[in-house]
């Protein structure tokens, strides 16, 4: 029986993967690195920045001493265009007011840095909705390791059979798929609508595939 619904944010909850992608290339940019369209898409997509600019210097020669200024400068970018870009969605705000009214604990687990998740989950107005928030600040090992999902079941009380995932990229699905819980997989920040949430809920708890 489900009893939690935990959401991956960027992609899922907000429409921040360009935020992420045009902010990190702008630092980049800075010292002639860039990653392509295509390269975020099929590879780096859900990664934290971190994971992200240890890549760029296997595969590209991005010197190592450089990773702290350009997360530094990365994250300057993301809020300026959180500050100016996020704006809550009616969609998401019934979504979870409905899930936390039908008493499902309520949680989000990203890849992004606290400082970031927090002014946007705020400003999209789903921080009141929410039980526990996992950043990447709270776990050794950013998805596609399960560790943050596994983290934000265990703060919940709860065990990954009770839980329902929703992410949007690969990397994370894996984590999700990873930490034994129930995944429910969307393209868009469209399909995460109270529909199609409680529609997975009731195929897990009726015992039927997606």
């Amino acid at each position: 029986m489900i009893k939690a619904v935990i959401f991956d944010m960027d992609g899922v909850l907000i429409e921040a993967k360009d935020w992420h992608y045009d902010a990190l290339n702008r630092a980049l940019r800075l010292f002639g690195f860039e990653i392509s369209r295509y390269a975020h898409l099929t590879t780096y997509d859900g990664l934290p920045t971190s994971k992200k600019l240890e890549m760029l210097s296997i595969e590209s020669g991005l010197p190592r001493e450089l990773h702290g200024f350009i997360n530094e400068m990365k994250q300057a970018y993301t809020m300026e265009l959180v500050h100016s870009l996020c704006k809550p969605r009616f969609v998401h705000e019934y979504a979870l007011s409905k899930l936390s009214a039908m008493n499902y604990k309520l949680a989000v687990a990203s890849n992004s840095i606290r400082q970031s998740m927090e002014v946007m989950l705020k400003k999209a107005r789903l921080d009141v909705y929410l039980d526990h928030v996992m950043s990447a600040s709270d776990v050794k090992q950013g998805k596609p390791s399960p560790e943050i999902y596994l983290k934000t079941i265990e703060r919940l009380g709860l065990e990954p059979h009770e839980c329902l995932i929703v992410e949007d990229n690969e990397n994370g699905i894996r984590a999700a798929t990873a930490s034994g819980a129930h995944v429910l997989a969307v393209r868009e920040v469209e399909d995460v609508n109270i529909s199609n949430i409680l529609s997975r809920i009731r195929q897990v708890n009726e015992g039927t595939r997606a």
